[in-house]
């Protein structure tokens, strides 16, 4: 699984606008396979990452922004003390994107670091 999480980690998000439509639950299920934790619910993915303390879970967060920057895709975020939850879609095709477990990927292995 390391392998294809990488592959996909490797990828590039491209610009996502409306009028394509969202990924099939074939292309879902095929693209899950390739994350660690993450689930589906509806219309979005979704994963917590755990942390020891505030600290940690803030350097994650501000790595992710980072991420969504390059990217130009953003995740909805809740954050707690030692915890963050993390949740993708596209919004402009009201539905999941490959650009959504690109970026999941992506975490994921900055989750790894």
């Amino acid at each position: 699984m390391d392998t294809v999480v990488n592959d996909l980690a490797t990828k590039q998000c491209r610009p996502c606008e409306g009028g394509m439509p969202p990924l099939s639950s074939t292309e879902v299920t095929i693209l899950m396979d390739q994350l660690d934790g993450w689930e589906f619910s509806g219309k979005l993915i979704a994963k917590t990452y755990n942390f020891n303390n505030y600290y940690q879970t803030m350097a994650f967060v501000n790595a992710i922004a980072w991420i969504s920057h390059r990217e130009d895709h953003h995740p909805d975020m809740t954050v707690g003390y030692n915890k963050c939850h993390v949740e993708y879609t596209t919004h402009a095709i009201n539905g999941l994107s490959e650009n959504d477990f690109i970026c999941a990927a992506k975490i994921d292995t900055l989750f790894k670091i």
